[in-house]
């Protein structure tokens, strides 16, 4: 690479889940946070086997994906560096990361199996178990598998929690409160998924809590506090403004503040993650009980990790330089 020629950043958005929107918008926030003056970024979109590059909103070029490269005024651009802010397939769940470690690309997020084991919710449940992670005790149901939701019920309590095993998102999500719309709810989680998960009721507050580790030190954030206004943090709680009140850092005695950061980074160590992670709580009297990791959390302008970076003291523009040079520096 020459003295003048600045990395030239990817920043992934879009993918093939319900929150293609979604990553749209992380995906234009994060553009706008790469520092310009020492890097050169480009907003790849991604959806399905659609590759396209774009420059104030209009593609420019398709992506090469036999290098990760396109090509402008005949001239062949490639890029040194993936941010990913695809939540969701393929940017998630390990796919997109094996791309560029066979590429020798450097990216943003966890690696492969990290990425994949946080994205299937029940093998990162019952990997975590044995560490002492509390959490609510779940069934898993394959498609069309049939089940009995009298048993279901009998065995988990009243009310639960029906979602989709992979999904990264808040889509198919049901709270269910009779045994009557056990079917019905496990049919919506299986749209989003092959499998669904039925989890026991965890009644309390959501907190979540951001972490990064760059150049081998880890940096916890303030925990958010999650106050939907709808019955739970659903899609629409969760990106209709006002629909949610979120408060950073979150009203909690300094104990149970410490707890969460600490139970945070406890995780992030024990699922391997690299990057800005968000870590997904309920708090029940003094127990956080462990919800889900997200390995690329939202990154729009109203997200919890921008919040909480902000709460730091800290901007979104200089923990991003700092991930792009601390990988590009591997």
């Amino acid at each position: 690479m020459s003295k003048n020629h600045k990395p030239n950043i990817a920043v992934i958005a879009g993918g093939d889940s319900s929150e293609f929107v979604v990553s749209v918008k992380s995906g234009a926030n994060v553009l706008k946070a790469v520092d310009t003056e020492k890097f050169m970024p480009w907003l790849v979109q991604m959806q399905g086997l659609k590759w396209e590059v774009f420059q104030n909103e209009e593609k420019i070029a398709d992506v090469d994906k036999s290098d990760f490269s396109f090509t402008i005024n005949n001239e062949k651009i490639k890029f040194d560096f993936a941010y990913i802010t695809i939540h969701g397939t393929p940017g998630e769940d390990g796919i997109l990361q094996a791309y560029f470690e066979l590429l020798k690309v450097p990216y943003s997020t966890c690696n492969v199996h990290s990425s994949s084991l946080t994205f299937n919710k029940w093998f990162c449940n019952n990997y975590l178990r044995p560490f002492g992670i509390k959490m609510a005790a779940s069934q898993k149901l394959k498609k069309g598998e049939t089940f009995d939701a009298e048993a279901i019920v009998e065995q988990l309590g009243l009310p639960i929690f029906v979602k989709p095993n992979a999904g990264g998102s808040s889509f198919g999500i049901t709270k269910v409160k009779e045994v009557s719309e056990v079917k019905a709810a496990i049919e919506k989680a299986w749209n989003e998924s092959e499998e669904a998960l039925v989890e026991q009721f965890i009644d309390g507050n959501e907190f979540t809590c951001g972490a990064v580790r760059i150049g081998g030190k880890k940096v916890i954030f303030p925990i958010t506090e999650v106050i939907p206004q709808n019955e739970f943090f659903d899609f629409e709680a969760k990106y209709t403004p006002g629909a949610t009140q979120e408060i950073t850092p979150a009203r909690l005695p300094e104990p149970l503040f410490k707890k969460c950061q600490e139970l945070t980074s406890k995780i992030y160590d024990l699922c391997e993650c690299s990057g800005i992670v968000r870590i997904d709580f309920i708090l029940q009297g003094e127990e956080f009980y462990f919800l889900e990791v997200n390995t690329t959390p939202g990154m729009t302008a109203t997200s919890f990790i921008p919040q909480q970076i902000n709460a730091m003291g800290s901007t979104l523009k200089s923990v991003i330089s700092q991930i792009i040079e601390d990988k590009l520096g591997e």
